[in-house]
């Protein structure tokens, strides 16, 4: 691999030229890592929601042309001036948000959420220098949150890369880069459910799945799904889901009807849908005295969460979360590390394979609802 560094890499890359429109497989120019970063052989991706969101453009500005893409495994091709932590052949999760190890937030034991390097969906280039590291016949194409994955080559701050075991398989690993962990640490590292407790999932999608894998790790003994698609709850209950309920099958808030279920409501609940009104509902739902409820899904801009002040007064909880409160560089190898353990279970997250070819058939998946997480095979 080394033969490459410091040059220039031509390599194929989906790449979007504009909203909505199909993505296209062109030969990019991909330049080398400059200071504190790291250029990645992409080796396996999948498609998450939020690629798909930033795609279609409808709710959110995009920039195009662009490569999108964030949850992937690959390998370092080479390391830019000032990278000490990486080295080309070193196994990696690149992930869209970052640790710098030097802010305020790094440096705390409650937040990943860096000053430097958290998630930003509006830049398109690199932070070093302010340009991108891909062009088409010297014409820029725009970064996405710091990764870019839908391509065959990428660079990427040092500090959104996480190096893992390399017994790991990356064809499985790939997906704990985004949406699985995002799920797993809401339940792990903020709800904190005890052994024996109940535990409600709002939204059935990978994420909440991923939730629900949380709540079963942690011992839960009833786990309530909410979903407004029914179709979903016999997928749910390989991921440890005991009972259902969908909204639409009652005539009263679905908070009521988990209240009647548990005799007072959940221990905790985890929202991951981004509905506002199911977030009020995943609050609403918990028990007073000691319920803690856990915002994941990111809602519409213009939302407003409104309760009465006595459901907070009655001793709820309402707590958010980012990116499961994991911070990249530290703690996604220990993430890799439980299902190298065969704690996780990260198979049953992966339910279709598509060669990079046929990217677009994923993003056919993604809108149609089919599956949890296709991954797309780069080689």
């Amino acid at each position: 691999m080394s033969s490459t560094a410091g040059k220039v890499i031509k390599c194929k890359a989906a790449v979007a030229w504009e909203a909505g429109k199909p993505l296209v497989i062109e030969e990019v120019e991909v330049a080398p890592p400059q200071k504190m970063e790291v250029r990645l052989k992409i080796l396996f991706t999948s498609l998450c929601h939020t690629d798909v969101y930033f795609w279609e453009a409808k709710a959110q500005d995009s920039i195009f042309p662009r490569i999108l893409g964030h949850e992937a495994a690959g390998i370092v091709e080479s390391v830019g001036e000032g990278v000490t932590e990486l080295v080309p052949g070193d196994h990696v999760l690149p992930v869209f948000t970052g640790e710098c190890g030097d802010c305020a937030h790094c440096k705390s034991e409650e937040s990943n959420m860096c000053t430097l390097l958290r998630i930003n969906v509006e830049r398109g280039v690199m932070i070093n220098d302010g340009k991108s590291r891909f062009s088409i016949n010297g014409k820029p194409i725009y970064h996405f949150v710091g990764t870019s994955t839908f391509s065959e080559y990428t660079v990427a701050h040092v500090g959104c890369v996480a190096k893992i075991n390399p017994l790991a398989p990356l064809d499985k690993v790939c997906v704990l880069s985004c949406g699985i962990s995002t799920g797993l640490g809401a339940t792990l590292n903020v709800a904190k459910p005890k052994k024996g407790s109940s535990v409600a999932i709002f939204g059935l999608g990978a994420v909440g799945l991923a939730a629900a894998e949380g709540a079963r790790l942690a011992g839960a003994s009833r786990i309530i799904g909410v979903d407004l698609n029914s179709g979903r709850f016999e997928e749910a209950k390989k991921f440890g889901v005991t009972e259902f309920v969908n909204p639409k099958d009652h005539d009263e808030p679905v908070q009521n009807v988990i209240a009647k279920m548990t005799d007072g409501g959940v221990d905790r609940s985890v929202e991951c849908t981004g509905n506002i009104g199911a977030m009020i509902s995943a609050f609403e739902c918990v028990h007073d005295g000691w319920g803690v409820a856990v915002l994941v899904g990111v809602p519409h801009k213009d939302a407003v969460f409104k309760t009465h002040p006595m459901n907070v007064l009655n001793e709820r909880t309402l707590k958010g979360t980012f990116f499961g409160n994991y911070k990249p560089r530290s703690d996604l190898p220990a993430v890799v590390e439980m299902y190298m353990n065969k704690e996780l279970e990260v198979g049953k997250f992966i339910t279709r394979e598509v060669p990079f070819a046929e990217i677009n058939k994923a993003f056919e998946l993604m809108l149609k609802g089919e599956g949890l997480r296709c991954i797309i095979r780069m080689e």
